[in-house]
């Protein structure tokens, strides 16, 4: 597949340009990227709106799935072990990172990329903000930007490095099946035991401590009565949060 990226100006949201590109019939190849400068209505997961800053990185790409993919929401885990490759090649500590279910990555401990899953039929759009330069203070979690621990890499270097990452990745996935994805993914996130508090998205609540991942990357949470609870979606918290 080739990598092509298209950068613009300026945008909305590079998630509903592609999305809407897609409904009107166009057929856009994997290893398309459409990268803004800036946007205007950047969106992370749950409807929360994602800020933009000069010299961060803000772009979407398109899988087109097939019969014998996995399925597309472990997509996440393959955004976000590219994002984790991208990142440690273009820091001096990549000790500094860390996977957060289910498709975060942190830096020392707080957030510094955000990534969007949306689908429209066949096709799956991949969106993906990266706090390279910048970070938008936010109420609810501690946020950090790359230029706060060294030199960040200039956006365009870390577009070229993030889209191959993606790539292979991608194909990872596609020829090793989820079972090699998660495996992966959990020997760079939160070792199991570490004790998590989700918030599911119903207002419920719930703590206990990470048990691994459940064939479809659902989070299999070990509660204090020794019971275990799946979560499906949600947003994860950290001990010391």
């Amino acid at each position: 597949m080739a990598i092509r990226l298209e950068i613009v100006a300026e945008t909305g949201s590079t998630n509903a340009d592609l999305l809407a590109r897609i409904r009107n019939g166009e057929h856009l190849r994997e290893g398309y990227w459409l990268i803004a400068d800036r946007q205007s209505a950047g969106r992370g997961r749950q409807g929360r709106s994602w800020i933009d800053a000069p010299g961060n990185f803000m772009g979407s790409t398109v899988v087109e799935l097939g019969g014998g993919d996995p399925p597309a929401q472990t997509l996440s885990f393959v955004a976000s072990l590219a994002v984790y490759a991208a990142t440690s090649a273009s820091i001096a500590r990549p000790d500094a990172l860390q996977l957060k279910w289910p498709n975060d990555v942190m830096l020392s401990g707080s957030k510094f990329c955000g990534l969007l899953l949306e689908r429209d039929g066949r096709f799956a759009v991949v969106g993906i903000g990266v706090n390279l330069a910048g970070a938008p203070k936010l109420d609810d979690r501690k946020t950090k930007a790359l230029s706060s621990i060294g030199a960040a890499p200039d956006r365009d270097t870390f577009a070229h490095q993030l889209a191959a990452c993606f790539e292979r990745e991608l194909a990872a996935w596609r020829d090793g099946g989820t079972g090699h994805l998660f495996a992966r993914w959990q020997a760079l996130a939160h070792p199991p035991g570490t004790r998590l508090t989700v918030h599911d998205g119903l207002g419920e609540r719930i703590t206990g401590t990470f048990d691994g991942l459940e064939p479809d990357g659902g989070l299999r949470l070990r509660l204090d009565d020794g019971t275990q609870h799946v979560i499906q979606a949600g947003d994860v918290m950290l001990e010391g949060d």
